[in-house]
């Protein structure tokens, strides 16, 4: 009998750009769902449950189970890792009321909804909600500003994704689009990173984004305007795309080809990173896609460290150091996707570099 890593690596059968591609699918892609509504209305999302339920398995319970050895390894790796246990921290500094940090998921699954009670009571009493882009709040304020910069969202060279795939290429990225209701001549302009940043996501959690389900980060940017508080957004929109437009087209496209080929096998990815989130457990996010995607040399790696470095290191800095002047007020409720939270270079760390201390605070 095959081993349980190698039964998760062959079900899912992903290389290292692949694997990109699954960090963008938990940490960016609703920002850019936001501003492309009326894309996603031509998606007919398949086997999505009514009750908008994902149907996917925790890849990482079955390795506990089937290959304990395996799995302690992939344990003490995530916890060597630097504020990898926890989504909710108090931020303090003397002379300052508290402010606090909510490491999110950018999804629409009640169960991150359901924020942790702590977390919710100080959102509630915060004077200032900061969370990764304030547009969100507007789609279509949103999408207009993005077609400010058409370089970011589309091919402006009179040239269509065909033109940069072999036929090879071109055919699997067809058969991808059709499997997920898309035809690819309605999409054929877009960059790679705009389809990509949709096709990632689970059946189900198109359905409920289909019927109007706000995610975690706009859900608390709407509780906290129907409340009359001030929303701060530490990035726009656009900067977010050129980030992802920094990093060289053939890397996209290839990730983006992988990605439609996994079909509902996301969502086994998908509950795994739920699964962890919901437990605080992120600094076992990145470790656990590696182990079912193992990087590979050469190129590949390369590619997959200058994404780590422009997407989220490089954002980590700039968040924290556009949080600052607004934790400098006091009481504050930042809230950013969760995998900005942990590492040398995340923004726990970042925040103690300035001077604040942080402490977990029940999540």
């Amino acid at each position: 009998m095959a081993h349980s890593i190698d039964r998760i690596r062959n079900r899912l059968s992903l290389s290292a750009v692949g694997n990109v591609v699954l960090w963008l699918a938990a940490a960016f892609h609703i920002a850019l769902l936001a501003a492309f509504a009326l894309v996603l209305m031509t998606l007919k999302p398949a086997h999505a449950e009514e009750n908008g339920t994902c149907s996917g398995n925790d890849l990482l319970a079955a390795l506990a189970k089937d290959e304990p050895a395996t799995y302690a390894k992939l344990r003490a790796e995530a916890d060597a890792i630097p504020n990898g246990r926890g989504i909710f921290w108090k931020i303090e500094k003397p002379g300052l009321a508290p402010s606090w940090l909510l490491g999110t998921m950018h999804v629409t699954d009640p169960r991150v909804l359901t924020m942790p009670e702590p977390a919710r009571k100080a959102a509630a009493e915060a004077s200032t909600i900061v969370i990764e882009s304030d547009e969100i709040l507007d789609e279509k304020k949103a999408a207009a500003a993005m077609l400010m910069h058409p370089e970011l969202t589309m091919f402006t060279d009179g040239k269509t994704i065909r033109d940069k795939l072999s036929p090879e290429q071109a055919t699997r990225l067809e058969a991808g689009l059709k499997e997920r209701g898309l035809a690819l001549a309605a999409v054929q302009r877009m960059q790679p990173w705009i389809i990509s940043s949709f096709v990632a996501l689970p059946a189900c959690e198109m359905a409920r984004k289909a019927k109007g389900a706000s995610f975690l980060d706009k859900h608390i940017a709407e509780d906290a305007v129907k409340a009359g508080k001030n929303v701060v957004g530490l990035e726009t929109l656009a900067e977010q795309l050129q980030a992802m437009a920094d990093l060289p087209t053939e890397f996209h496209l290839q990730a983006l080809i992988e990605t439609l080929e996994l079909g509902d096998r996301m969502n086994d990815v998908i509950e795994t990173m739920t699964t962890l989130y919901l437990s605080g457990d992120i600094g076992m996010t990145m470790p656990m896609l590696q182990i079912v995607s193992p990087a590979q040399a050469g190129k590949e790696q390369s590619s997959y460290a200058d994404f780590e470095k422009r997407i989220v290191t490089d954002r980590n800095h700039v968040m924290a150091d556009r949080a600052a002047p607004v934790l400098a007020k006091g009481g504050a409720f930042v809230a950013v996707g969760a995998l900005h939270l942990p590492g040398e270079e995340g923004l726990v760390e970042l925040l103690k570099n300035q001077g604040f201390t942080l402490t977990p605070a029940g999540g």
